[in-house]
């Protein structure tokens, strides 16, 4: 999986010099939702470092874990079918790359093509369902990680679960917002793991990280269905 780095690339504008700053959260508002309560969707977002990052992660997790994640990786569209196939074999389940009207379903994973940002909508059985959209991001990056994240907060509320790892600049950050306003849970990479802390660092120094945790631990807090 290491490999993959070579192949990631931002779309963004570098972060600003103070990124390497060590960032400590707030202190966290008081939250609508009890930390005991289960999720029913997974969201990540990353880029430069966030594949290693990503592979670290799935390790803590079981091939049986159920429910369906979803991600946004900064790549080139024709690198996504090599990527999906390569997070599948890491995580011992399907994965695919969004096509427009993509049903959710337990037990898969999703991953943004390169060229179309991810929007989920509900569905009238009250299932949920992924549009591809070609607007332009605030982050300029395509995919963005901003409007996945809003368009779970809208559809999953509080029974979302956000993830932002590795990369440069701030995409992922308004939509960790949005996730974090509807009362879903939101985590970042730490800076120590991180090969770029724009992106996890942007979250984390907003307030909004209910935790700021290693891939491992991510992986390991995401199969145990529990809020950190």
């Amino acid at each position: 999986m290491r490999g993959f780095d070579a192949f990631a690339t931002d779309r963004t504008r570098p972060v600003d010099p103070d990124h390497h700053k060590v960032f400590r959260s707030p202190p966290a508002t008081p939250r609508r939702v009890s930390p005991s309560e289960d999720y029913d969707i997974v969201a990540i977002g990353a880029s430069t470092g966030g594949i290693h990052a990503i592979s670290q992660m799935f390790r803590a997790i079981p091939a049986g874990f159920r429910l369906p994640i979803v991600i946004t990786q900064h790549l080139p569209a024709s690198f996504m079918p090599y990527f999906a196939a390569q997070i599948a074999l890491l995580a011992g389940r399907p994965c695919e790359v969004a096509t427009d009207r993509l049903r959710i379903r337990p037990g898969r994973i999703i991953v943004a093509p390169g060229d179309a940002h991810l929007k989920c909508v509900k569905l009238r059985d009250g299932g949920a369902a992924f549009r591809l959209t070609h607007e332009p991001a605030g982050s300029g990056c395509m995919p963005s990680v901003d409007p996945m994240l809003a368009s779970i907060a809208d559809v999953y509320g509080a029974r979302a679960l956000a993830i932002v790892l590795s990369g440069m600049g701030r995409d992922g950050a308004e939509g960790a917002q949005q996730v974090h306003d509807a009362g879903g849970c939101v985590v970042a990479q730490d800076r120590d793991s991180s090969v770029v802390w724009g992106m996890p660092g942007a979250v984390a120094s907003s307030g909004v990280a209910d935790a700021v945790l290693p891939p491992a631990a991510i992986g390991t807090l995401i199969a145990s269905r529990r809020r950190p």
